[in-house]
């Protein structure tokens, strides 16, 4: 497997004063940086493995900072998601943290704070290395939201409107990739790789 030189991080927020000296700043410490205006051009260009870390301010015309936040983890569940609010907005950093988000910090950004934080996410990123290399496809992602509901391989042909042996199929594609053997060891891994949002029903 071919080793990643540099972790990369995409940075989204409304501010291009904002986004240059973030940019900065991350380059710095030798870190690849995408930056985005707008949440619909991150989710565009985010896929499993193309990000290591997903930072966003949380207001922000059009699609907000939690919106995006919700979106990102159902395209890329385990992805990092370190979420920026206004000082002293407690209701936006609980609905940040309630969605998924790996830590929350406040505007005006402290370069030493921030560096520090994502540093620490980073690590923890990097020692699951192994985990966030798996690629699973959309429909296995599905398959697998629907089996940490609770779900059987019947309940889920019939939601996803496909044969059972093809729900078989991208089950043992899921566990061989995820290298567990039992339910239990499916749901602790994808712990470990920061959980996801609850199934979402749909049938598409």
């Amino acid at each position: 497997m071919k080793k990643k030189t540099k972790q990369h991080v995409f940075f989204v927020d409304d501010e291009p004063a904002v986004r240059k000296s973030v940019r900065r700043t991350l380059e710095r410490v030798k870190l690849k940086v995408s930056c985005f205006a707008c949440g619909k051009d991150c989710l565009e260009q985010l896929y499993p493995g193309g990000c290591d870390l997903l930072i966003t301010d949380v207001r922000m015309p059009g699609m907000d900072g939690i919106e995006l936040l919700k979106k990102a983890k159902r395209m890329v569940p385990w992805l990092p998601v370190l979420v920026i609010t206004g000082y002293g907005d407690v209701k936006k950093a609980v609905m940040a943290m309630k969605s998924g988000a790996s830590d929350f910090i406040e505007k005006p950004l402290d370069r030493t704070g921030f560096l520090s934080v994502v540093k620490s996410i980073l690590e923890k990123e990097a020692s699951s290395r192994a985990l966030l290399d798996v690629v699973l496809t959309p429909t296995e992602i599905k398959v697998l939201r629907f089996i940490l509901d609770g779900k059987t391989n019947r309940e889920i042909a019939i939601i996803l409107h496909r044969h059972i042996r093809t729900i078989e199929f991208h089950r043992r594609n899921i566990y061989r990739k995820l290298k567990v053997k039992t339910l239990l060891d499916l749901i602790r891994r994808v712990a470990e790789m920061g959980g996801f949002d609850p199934p979402q029903n749909t049938r598409n």
